[in-house]
């Protein structure tokens, strides 16, 4: 049995057998989906990767007005960008594990309230400039200070103190939490000189490649840094991005070379796309969701009776089944599913309920006017189909919706977490502490629910603190029925991370962090 996993994950590393399949094999012959995971990354790493030549990706989720500051960092071509040209302290692997990046090592107290992350020796900035310990504190400070507007904010607000001695950053937290690494894998907290308090977008690194153009919502390009500390990485001459939002013009492109990879490919046309020639459909289940987000702060998002006919006027499994097409999963109305260490199924899943859903409207004492929902296809694929379904279920139960569709380019900076009712997207996050503490806490700079409850905000400190793993779970089971309750997502479905790569590209690795190789994949993967 070993030996024959072990010849299917190489050719699953050499694109001449889908993930999907080799996972199906695995699972009938009775191997967990963590060891399958683990056994294809792998094959992936052992993998004897080419040198040179250019890899060029079509994505999804760019614009015009996106920022080369980290902090700012909202979608996936700006992400995919980061992840080209700067390095973060550590990585989460796509098997959950801390993989080292900027720091070498970390150790802490027994009580997890003090950590000490020893900085690499002889990494560069691309300016020439040696990285420190300095330039790592220095990037926390900058994303802890509120004006930022950092997308990491939520989750560095625990730090009380920070000191650098020698190579070494010493971080203490106001509480205990045994997950501190895993929030310093926040893609956000990229590494920069001095912090980034010179010029957060001078787009100056660390990462396998330095910028070359920067063309926001057109294209990006990169070429290989000569003194790249990691030789694992980085194996091409030059990465290109290409922002092609349009989902029939980003699989055009990649079926007719123009691209070697593409993100956010529609479930409607996945099963199409993957026989197409040289071409294969990757897909991993993980943490992402797809939401609606409503202000629970704005009128008439303000009213929970509202909120709640809005949640049971959604026809969860509808959408998996006309959106997903059998990519994903039902939601329950939080941002945490079974993919997430400590997650409680005993919350009742909510359902459909047209006539509940009547009754809290009544209840809402809503005066009858149309509740304006903005969506756009770059919110996630399928997106205004899945506005038109609600709208439709919706109606059922005599909710007046109505669908306003924005324009994919400036939908990040324009529409998300500023208009009170849209369409959005979340990756997750590795562990409930970091999705917890980036949207949901109040005073996260993220939290584009404007969910604001001092009782969860209490639980969710406690939680951090809890080394118990009985009385974390449970702390994060009262969270979540809070959320679910009160809360201004309407969470309809957990959503696969469908990429399509050209058989020209090696190395690639589905990662349940995120798509396309939670934005590594031009830095991992080279050219046959």
């Amino acid at each position: 049995m070993k030996k024959e996993l072990e010849h299917l994950s190489k050719r699953v590393a050499e694109n001449k057998l889908s993930r999907r399949d080799f996972m199906g094999r695995a699972s009938a012959l009775g191997v967990s989906t963590a060891a399958a995971s683990t056994m294809l990354s792998s094959a992936a790493m052992a993998a004897s990767p080419n040198k040179g030549g250019t890899i060029k990706l079509g994505m999804n989720g760019g614009a015009g007005t996106d920022s080369l500051d980290p902090g700012l960092v909202a979608s996936q071509t700006p992400r995919a960008a980061l992840g080209n040209w700067g390095d973060t302290l550590v990585n989460v692997s796509p098997a959950g594990e801390i993989d080292m990046r900027v720091a070498e090592s970390i150790d802490s107290s027994a009580d997890a309230k003090t950590w000490h992350f020893n900085i690499r020796q002889g990494v560069e900035f691309h300016n020439g400039k040696s990285l420190t310990a300095e330039d790592a504190m220095k990037t926390i400070e900058r994303h802890s200070n509120e004006e930022s507007k950092s997308g990491a904010l939520g989750i560095v607000k625990g730090i009380e103190s920070m000191s650098v001695s020698g190579n070494t950053l010493t971080l203490n937290l106001d509480t205990p939490n045994a997950d501190l690494p895993y929030l310093m894998a926040d893609y956000h907290l990229a590494i920069q000189p001095n912090g980034g308090m010179d010029d957060p977008t001078a787009g100056i690194g660390t990462g396998p490649y330095q910028i070359e153009s920067n063309e926001p919502g057109v294209r990006h390009t990169f070429t290989k840094f000569a003194n790249y500390w990691d030789d694992s990485v980085g194996h091409a001459d030059s990465v290109e991005i290409l922002v092609i939002n349009d989902a029939t013009a980003r699989m055009s492109a990649l079926q007719s070379g123009q691209v070697h990879m593409v993100n956010s490919v529609d479930p409607k046309i996945a099963n199409l796309l993957d026989r197409a020639p040289n071409i294969t459909v990757q897909n991993v289940s993980g943490r992402g969701h797809y939401v609606f987000i409503m202000h629970t702060d704005t009128p008439p998002f303000d009213n929970k009776e509202l909120r709640l006919a809005l949640k049971y006027a959604i026809n969860r499994q509808e959408m998996v089944d006309k959106i997903l097409r059998g990519y994903g999963g039902v939601g329950n109305d939080i941002p945490i599913n079974a993919a997430y260490p400590l997650f409680d199924d005993s919350l009742e899943q909510r359902e459909y309920d047209p006539v509940k859903a009547a009754e809290h409207y009544k209840n809402s004492g809503h005066d009858g006017t149309p509740i304006i929902l903005r969506v756009a296809e770059t919110a996630f694929p399928g997106a205004v189909d899945a506005a038109q379904l609600f709208q439709q279920s919706a109606a059922a139960a005599g909710i007046p919706l109505e669908i306003k569709r924005e324009p994919n380019d400036g939908y990040w900076s324009e529409v998300w977490n500023k208009q009170p009712f849209c369409a959005s997207y979340w990756t997750g996050r590795p562990v409930q502490d970091q999705m917890y503490s980036t949207a949901y806490l109040s005073t996260a700079d993220w939290n584009d629910t404007r969910f604001n409850n001092a009782e969860f905000d209490n639980m969710l400190q406690a939680a951090k603190a809890e080394l118990d793993p009985a009385k974390r779970k449970e702390l994060y089971s009262k969270m979540a029925h809070i959320l679910n309750d009160e809360g201004g997502v309407i969470v309809p479905m957990f959503n696969d991370f469908i990429d399509g790569i050209s058989n020209d590209i090696g190395g690639y690795m589905p990662d349940p962090n995120a798509e396309l190789m939670a934005g590594l994949a031009a830095s991992r993967c080279w050219l046959k």
